[in-house]
């Protein structure tokens, strides 16, 4: 039986750019082997690392062999509970083996990459079938990604049939998506017959309706290469504009009506890979820094629990997906006999009443028919029990390679961001060559759409240096990487006002404006305190024309920084704040790039 918990794969990539990656990293990492691409993903280019983020539920200690179930982000709350009661029933295959089930959750463009470079590694002998890597049940949050996991694995495996066909994966739950918004603006995005037109022609809300305030539109979704919700809207942009359902359209559509969609794009505010994440940044930051958001049903009734004054409503598009959270259970040589029968016990139990009502109660719908709705599928949360839409579906895969290629290199909203990095000499040893691994991998990162300015500082705040994502670009980024050195003082909070200073010096109207620091220390040498550097930020932040956004990262032990000034530099300005160290530190800035 396989035991361990270690999970393998590549950061920062839409499945379909999973394949490029695999080939264009092969003298770099271990695991990139393969060597045939096509030319869309060849324009594909992300991040390769062996480490995508993940969030895996503490288990008491557990009797027997692992089951783990791979699932997508809105998953995580169902399959942790569920992991919980099923096991208290002590399941056991028929012939007396003891097993349990564990979770792992990602971003649903994770879990295909996961997956994908597993399979690759099992075709090259570097990963052999009995190897714990392989998790034996997978869920990604909607069908267009498991679409594209079909069609990848057979890239890798033709004519293997490993990944069954979608309508032979049982439904577990569903969440459609919707526009969330605030129950003042709800109204008139109702009244709107094609909200996507509106999004790209319209400006404020007012536009919308006449008896709406005049608050400016400012729209957030995650990106479309890490996450379900992002990909799906993503899509149904393109449908709605076409006017045609996404399985009727071509990749000719997509050339014809990129434009369209970067307008839309243009009024983002930020992308990110977590959709209930997302919502709760609306919820906190409020409707000057989002006004609408594209998320999960779910993630409305979520926006209502948490006691927000504000309320917050679902509109439900005439044409949206359904996003159909399936349990695949892979018919793969990876899999036994033995974890296929446990695997079968634990869909089984998922798809019971009981299960089901849970799922209910967590805000998802039911995957199963006759399971009543919860209390919370009402008005008082923000939705409708019976809304009435035209459920959509996925795309041929040639066609979202050809959308994600238009996002990438053509309609995603540019970006332009400080991040400043603390040299002091608390830095020094293993903190700094981290540091300089994690810039290299997010200056190799960079997408033609996006700019960063390079600031390091100690005692002294040195000059940006710009670096575009081109190989230019990147080459002065390496160049800069290369000579950081760790010496002198933390001039932190005149860092955090240099960077903005120079940000509004150089602002990019049409493009998200952000500072990241990174920082190991507490303030030492600033001629400015966290009163005034407070004080300075929020003349720039979402209430203003200048919308810079802040995000910050403390490096090492909590005592030897202040976790609390971190946090209220970032919150002050519609961002946040991580602690990282030395063996997730490139993770999370991996995360914190899908930001813009």
């Amino acid at each position: 039986m396989k035991t361990g918990k270690k999970e393998t794969g590549a950061r920062g990539l839409s499945p379909l750019s999973l394949l490029l990656v695999l080939s264009h990293c092969t003298k770099k990492y271990h695991f990139c082997y393969l060597k045939k691409i096509s030319l869309g993903m060849l324009l594909l280019l992300g991040a390769c690392n062996s480490n995508p983020s993940q969030t895996q539920q503490t288990q008491p200690q557990q009797k027997g062999f692992e089951v783990r179930f791979l699932v997508g982000s809105d998953l995580t709350e169902f399959c942790n509970e569920t992991a919980a009661k099923f096991n208290n029933t002590k399941p056991k295959t028929n012939d007396g083996q003891a097993f349990y089930l564990s979770c792992v959750s990602k971003g649903s463009g994770d879990v295909v990459n996961t997956i994908l470079t597993q399979a690759q590694q099992l075709q090259t002998g570097t990963l052999k079938p009995d190897s714990p890597e392989f998790a034996t049940l997978l869920s990604v949050d909607g069908e267009i990604y498991q679409s594209q996991l079909i069609y990848q694995m057979d890239k890798i495996f033709p004519g293997q049939n490993y990944i069954p066909e979608i309508t032979d994966s049982p439904l577990l739950a569903y969440s459609p998506m919707v526009f969330m918004t605030t129950k003042d603006l709800a109204p008139g995005l109702e009244k709107v017959d094609n909200l996507y037109t509106a999004l790209a022609n319209f400006n404020n809300h007012n536009q919308l309706d006449p008896n709406t305030n005049p608050l400016p539109i400012n729209y957030v979704h995650t990106a479309p290469t890490r996450s379900n919700s992002g990909l799906q809207t993503l899509v149904a942009q393109f449908a709605s504009l076409a006017g045609k359902p996404p399985e009727q359209l071509t990749v000719a559509d997509v050339e014809k009506y990129q434009g369209e969609v970067e307008k839309i794009q243009s009024k983002i505010t930020r992308y990110g890979i977590s959709t209930n994440s997302l919502a709760e940044s609306m919820v906190n930051n409020g409707p000057f820094w989002a006004s609408v958001g594209s998320v999960y049903e779910s993630s409305v009734i979520n926006a209502n629990t948490g006691g927000s004054k504000t309320k917050y409503q679902a509109v439900y598009p005439k044409a949206t997906f359904s996003s159909n959270k399936r349990a695949i259970l892979a018919n793969a040589p990876w899999i036994n006999a033995a974890e296929k029968e446990a695997a079968e016990q634990i869909i089984e139990y998922m798809r019971s009443p009981e299960i089901q009502q849970m799922a209910s109660e967590l805000g998802l719908r039911p995957g199963v028919p006759g399971v009543a709705l919860s209390a919370k599928f009402s008005p008082e949360f923000g939705v409708n029990s019976n809304p009435t839409y035209e459920s959509y579906r996925p795309p041929q895969p040639e066609v979202v390679e050809a959308m994600l290629k238009s996002w990438q290199m053509y309609a995603k909203k540019p970006s332009l961001v400080a991040v400043v990095v603390d040299t002091s000499g608390s830095m020094e040893g293993a903190k700094i060559t981290a540091v300089q691994n994690t810039l290299l991998n997010y200056v190799n990162n960079l997408g033609p759409k996006e700019t960063i300015a390079l600031i390091s500082f100690n005692s002294v705040i040195n000059e940006p240096v710009i670096v575009e994502g081109t190989p230019e670009g990147k080459k002065r980024g390496i160049e800069f990487i290369g000579n950081l050195r760790a010496n002198g003082g933390t001039k932190l909070y005149d860092s955090a006002l240099y960077a903005r200073n120079w940000l509004q010096n150089h602002l990019r109207s049409e493009a998200i404006n952000a500072v990241l620091i990174l920082t190991d220390g507490e303030d030492s040498e600033s001629k400015i305190n966290l009163n005034q550097l407070e004080q300075e930020l929020q003349k720039s932040g979402f209430s203003s024309d200048e919308r810079i956004a802040f995000f910050t990262v403390g490096y090492g032990n909590e005592g030897e920084f202040n976790p609390a000034a971190l946090q209220k530099i970032a919150q002050l300005n519609g961002g946040y704040y991580k602690k990282g160290e030395p063996a997730t530190i490139s993770n999370l800035m991996a995360d914190l790039q899908v930001e813009f």
